[in-house]
């Protein structure tokens, strides 16, 4: 469970690398329409934080063997507009409620990581299914965002970038 805490510690920090001082033409940046721009992967962020992960986490320590609400974070990229916030707001609210949560993991007092509830379709999850699963959320946008600015550096250069290596 330390190491969980220690990369979600470490990643606020990467993420602030991969993301902070971005122009607005890569932000806003599509490969094709249908893909996300960095602008609404800060925003999916920012809500996965407080909404998924950490919420998911709180609600199994907290009430076992009840299942909590259902969400959408597909839809919430255009129910609540990702592409019409402020990019740097976002990222910064993102980093903020990551600082939350880690001060929230730190505050358990030996927590019950084997508490569950039975999902219909899925089967048993633990608090513990949610927090590992929170760290691999980190992993799996670390590549999203990194492919997202190979991509862009394609688009712009217009060079064939095989020569650094094959994706």
């Amino acid at each position: 469970m330390k190491f969980v805490l220690q990369q979600l510690k470490q990643n606020k920090e990467v993420f602030l690398g991969l993301l902070k001082h971005v122009d607005k033409d890569m932000y806003l940046w599509k490969q094709v329409p249908e893909k996300w721009c960095l602008l609404e992967i800060v925003c999916h962020l920012y809500d996965e934080e407080r909404e998924d992960f950490r919420f998911r986490t709180q609600w199994v320590l907290e009430k076992p063997n009840t299942i909590p609400p259902a969400i959408n974070p597909v839809g919430w990229v255009t129910e609540r507009h990702y592409i019409e916030q402020d990019y740097n707001t976002m990222l910064q609210k993102f980093i903020d409620e990551r600082e939350n949560s880690i001060q929230w993991i730190e505050s358990l007092k030996n927590p019950a990581w084997e508490n569950a509830y039975n999902h219909p379709k899925v089967g048993i999850l633990t608090a513990k299914h949610f927090y590992d699963n929170w760290l691999a959320h980190d992993y799996l946008h670390f590549r999203q965002i990194t492919k997202l600015k190979f991509d862009y550096l394609n688009h712009l250069s217009g060079e064939d970038l095989n020569y650094a290596g094959i994706w």
